[in-house]
């Protein structure tokens, strides 16, 4: 497998990123990143990403919790932000990421573990609460689902996957821009470019979506299902948190609120903003989060 990494200068003078570098390193010989902020021995929020974006996605929520006495952890998923990529689109897989994110998790130790999670953040973090449970407190998530094929995956995502395995270019900085309300800056969009170079570091981001399952074969499908059936038996607090605007995510918080027990009588929110709603309302988000701990 070859490996690349982003060199660092890449990663210098980011607007509302001055979080120090951490580092973890897998079995797998690969290295993993991620933001760890606020008091070592508080409960952590652990933030995780989606596609195509990393935990530059998280920077004005970090400083909100950290504020509040939390421990702060946003990883980069392998693939993306600082974090090692492997240069073939086959070296991923659904089951490789849950391999990566749960090493990587053990790792540290986390406990007590407040998860948000959007995107592939979810897919991968919702597999991960249910199956390390005595590690989570409680769940939010703010645009993502848990699919496990039996549901029919909106138009726009077909048109998503096509495009994304398909086209010449892969513009992440604006990708990310498309999926936001509220206009970000040609500095924020290079942010979001930073972690590739060039096409090769891509292959990722352009294997992610390829990855979700969307038929009964796909052979990420039957550990969804069982994850997706304890989520059934989920009765730790469980919170949405979803930007209205999302074309492709925006009404999944009622299938998940209407099946997780955890979810009834909480204080879920629909906020004025698209897929990457970080973005548009990352700071909302992160008072919303640290209210409802506290409650």
């Amino acid at each position: 497998m070859q490996v690349l990494r982003t060199p660092e200068e890449r990663f210098r003078n980011l607007p509302d990123y001055p979080f120090d570098p951490h580092w973890t390193d897998l079995t797998a010989g690969l290295r993993m990143h991620h933001v760890d902020e606020g008091p070592p021995d508080a409960d952590p929020v652990l933030m995780l990403h989606g596609e195509p974006s990393w935990s530059y996605l998280y920077r004005r929520m970090v400083p909100v919790f950290t504020a509040a006495g939390f421990r702060a952890v946003a990883p980069d998923l392998v693939g993306f932000g600082k974090s090692d990529k492997p240069a073939g689109r086959g070296d991923y897989s659904y089951q490789a990421h849950m391999d990566w994110l749960t090493e990587w998790l053990l790792a540290l130790d986390l406990r007590r573990i407040t998860l948000i999670c959007q995107d592939w953040g979810s897919l991968l973090g919702l597999r991960l609460a249910t199956e390390q449970p005595e590690r989570f407190d409680r769940i939010v998530v703010a645009n993502g689902f848990l699919p496990t094929a039996e549901r029919k995956a909106p138009p726009a995502f077909h048109l998503w996957r096509a495009f994304a395995l398909r086209t010449p270019v892969l513009p992440v900085g604006r990708i990310v821009a498309v999926g936001t309300r509220r206009r970000l800056s040609r500095a924020e969009r290079a942010a979001y470019d930073a972690p590739f170079p060039e096409r090769h570091y891509k292959a990722g981001a352009r294997a992610f979506p390829a990855l979700v399952p969307t038929s009964p074969d796909d052979p990420a499908v039957p550990a969804n299902r069982e994850a997706w059936r304890r989520l059934g038996e989920w009765d730790k607090p469980f919170l949405t948190l979803f930007g209205s605007g999302d074309p492709i995510l925006g009404r999944a918080d009622r299938p998940l609120q209407e099946h997780v027990p955890g979810a009834a009588g909480q204080p879920h929110a629909r906020l004025r903003g698209s897929h990457f709603v970080q973005e548009d309302a990352g700071e909302e988000i992160a008072r919303r989060t640290v209210d409802w701990i506290r409650g």
